[in-house]
Formats: structure tokens, C-alpha cells, sequence
């Protein structure tokens, strides 16, 4: 079913790198959003009204605001098909995480309204009444929202959607919802006459507490997204491999990756070459490795060349006293841009200390600690440090 759609309404589907193929993508989704969650809103007010439910109007209620969330959906796919311009260089696919955050306020909105209607029933609890259509409503709304987060959660890995992913949450949310509406229906009945008025507002307040943990995962995520986030593990391997393909790339580090929104990644990063090597010809291999990233894995690349002494066997040996010696400070801390500066007087050794954010250690102290460490092994070498964090 999800395959026979996509054929039928996106063209060029399999180009998901394409705007416009991600606009489509996203208006078939927000699109079948609608439809079904204003469908799904009219029966739900229908059976709530029939048995006087409060958590089925309830329900109700929150499929109305998916529909909402739909809309907003639908106009994030179209702005951030827009190309760049003046203002938006990097163009405008961060608006989908825009639109993720605002669909968590609708649903965190939904979450608070289904709570405070859920108390008012509980200070003056009345006994839904059990209905066959009510039950056959509620039972179609499970698998009609399974379906559409199972569709949704396709979608947003196929194109890489923050919304579609949120939209996928979200419905799963919302059957997981129902079903408990659901069982309250039934169970309540059953229940001796002093408990069961209470069943269904007790069961509003368990649903909106469901529909609260969903809105604030995904303003959590989308969070995380807007203010910059760690890039995933996957990029970072891309990156590296295709670097270390080149037998002139020595070393790679001061890897850092912005991401401004589904299909549009840039990274910078600095690669080390042998210095006695022709430099144009070095330059070349930065070229090429930049022209793969951008043509086969869609990031755009910055590459700063990084010459470094090879095969001279004074600097070899003290590249690697100093990387032992940072390692025994902590295993995680990596060298990178070593050198040596012979004078008259002193010899000044120059390099790079990449320290992970995990090591709590301050810059300070670890620059004199190695500085330290470099001095008691050869008092007139000094130590030039720079720490990069990250």
C-alpha cells in the first residue's frame, strides 16, 4: 500500500536528495494526514457523544490537532523546498525542524486540554454507556493510526524527515491512546457501580500522559536539532573513508559537520600531507576528495591542507614521546599538527591536542601537565599546545 502511493504520487522517487521529491514525499504524507485524522476526529466525537465519553472526545480532540500538525507539515515541506537565496544561503531545510517543534506544541496542547477535562469528569464522574459502533469506531481508529505511523515512520526514513518521524511518534502515541480508551470502555461495565464512573477519566488522564511524553520527545529531538547536534556516526565514517582512500592523505582531524536541514550538510576538516610533496599535487588530492563527499554523498566540503614533516627521525621520535606521553595523561587524547622548531637556545615543540569533552580536566592543566612532562625529559624543549575540544 505505502509502495503503490508513493508510485503513484511522487515523481522521480527514488531521487530523494531532490527538493521537490522531498516535497512531494512530505505533501503526500501531511496530505493523508488530514484526510484521515479529520475522519477519524468526526466518528470519535460521534461515539464519545453516544456513550458520554470523556476520554473519547478526548481522543477526539487530538486527532483534530494531528490534522493541525498535518497542515503545518505540509507548508514546512513547501518553504523548505525553496532554494537559497541572499538571506538563506544555505537555503531553507531547517524550517522542517521549525514545523517539528510547533507539531510538539499541538501536541503537548492536545496533552493539557485531555487533562483538565479528564479532572472536571473526575470530581462528577458519570458511567459511559457500552456501544457496539462506539467499539468498532475505536477498534478501526488502532488499526487506521498503526497503519499511518508505520507509513509515516517509512517516509521520514526515506527522506531523512525530522516531521515525519514526529508525525510517525505521534500516531503510534495516539493507538497506543486508543487502545487504552478502548479498554476503559469495556472494562468499565464490568467494574462494581462505585468504581466505574471513575474508569474513564482515570483512563484520560493515563492517555494525556502518553500524549505528554510524546510531545516532549520530540521537542526534545527537534531541540537538539535546531541548536546543532553531534553529527551521526555515519557521516563521520563516510568522511573518514573516503579520506583514508588516498594514499597522500597522512591524517585527518578538526572534523566539524553543520547540518542545515535533510540534504544539506556541510563539513570542514583539515588533512595532513607529506610538506616535501608538490604541492599541486597535494591540492589535487584535496580536490578529488571534496568532489566525491559533494557528488556521491551530497556534503559539502572545506578542506584545509596540513603539511607535516615525513621521514625525518628526530621529529619522528618525539611525534610519538608525545603522543605517548598525551595518552598517559588520558587514552582518549589524540596529536595532530605536530612540529619542531629547532633554536639556539630551546627547541620549541608545536602541536594540537584533540580532548574529548568527556576529559573534565581543564585546558590549563592539561597544557602544563605536558608541558611538564616534555620539560622532564628535555629541559630545553618547551611546549606550544593548542587544544581543540570536541
Amino acid at each position: 500500500m505505502i509502495r503503490l502511493l508513493t508510485r503513484l504520487f511522487v515523481k522521480n522517487r527514488n531521487d530523494v536528495k531532490n527538493p521537490n521529491v522531498r516535497r512531494a514525499y512530505g505533501t503526500l504524507s501531511s496530505v493523508t494526514g488530514i484526510v484521515l485524522n479529520i475522519l477519524l476526529s468526526a466518528f470519535k466525537f460521534l461515539a464519545g457523544s453516544l456513550v458520554g465519553s470523556v476520554a473519547i472526545r478526548a481522543d477526539a480532540v487530538n486527532n483534530l490537532s494531528d490534522a493541525g500538525s498535518s497542515l503545518v507539515s505540509l507548508v514546512s515541506f513547501k518553504l523548505s523546498a525553496k532554494p537559497a537565496d541572499r538571506d538563506h544561503p544555505f537555503g531553507h531545510a531547517r524550517i522542517e525542524y521549525v514545523a517539528s517543534m510547533i507539531v510538539s506544541f499541538l501536541i503537548l496542547h492536545a496533552g493539557l486540554d485531555l487533562v483538565k477535562s479528564s479532572f472536571e469528569k473526575l470530581f462528577s464522574p458519570t458511567s459511559p454507556v457500552l456501544n457496539t459502533v462506539t467499539v468498532v469506531i475505536l477498534s478501526v481508529s488502532i488499526l487506521v493510526k498503526l497503519w499511518m505511523a508505520l507509513f509515516n515512520a517509512k517516509l521520514g526514513k526515506t527522506i531523512d524527515s525530522n516531521v515525519l518521524r514526529a508525525t510517525a511518534a505521534d500516531s503510534l502515541s495516539d493507538a497506543i491512546a486508543t487502545a487504552a480508551v478502548l479498554a476503559a470502555t469495556l472494562i468499565s461495565p464490568l467494574l462494581p457501580a462505585h468504581i466505574s464512573p471513575y474508569v474513564d477519566p482515570a483512563m484520560g488522564i493515563v492517555v494525556s500522559i502518553l500524549i505528554f511524553v510524546a510531545g516532549f520527545r520530540i521537542l526534545n529531538e527537534t531541540k537538539n536539532s535546531i541548536l546543532g547536534e553531534a553529527p551521526s556516526n555515519e557521516t563521520l565514517e563516510i568522511i573518514e573513508r573516503v579520506v583514508h582512500e588516498y594514499p597522500d592523505a597522512l591524517g585527518i582531524h578538526d572534523l566539524v559537520v553543520h547540518n542545515y536541514g535533510p540534504g544539506r550538510t556541510l563539513a570542514s576538516l583539515h588533512v595532513e600531507v607529506d610538506g616535501h610533496r608538490d604541492i599541486f599535487a597535494s591540492h589535487d588530492t584535496i580536490d578529488l576528495i571534496e568532489r566525491r563527499l559533494r557528488e556521491e554523498y551530497g556534503i559539502e566540503c572545506s578542506i584545509h591542507l596540513d603539511p607535516i614533516v615525513v621521514g625525518d627521525a628526530l621529529t619522528d621520535e618525539w611525534h610519538a614521546r608525545v603522543v605517548s606521553l598525551a595518552t598517559s595523561l588520558d587514552e582518549r587524547i589524540r596529536v595532530h599538527d605536530f612540529r619542531m622548531v629547532p633554536g639556539t637556545t630551546h627547541t620549541n615543540l608545536i602541536f594540537d591536542m584533540a580532548v574529548p569533552f568527556e576529559v573534565t580536566q581543564s585546558d590549563a592543566a592539561l597544557k602544563a601537565q605536558m608541558a611538564e612532562r616534555i620539560a622532564a625529559e628535555a629541559p630545553n624543549y618547551f611546549a606550544v599546545i593548542t587544544i581543540d575540544r570536541g
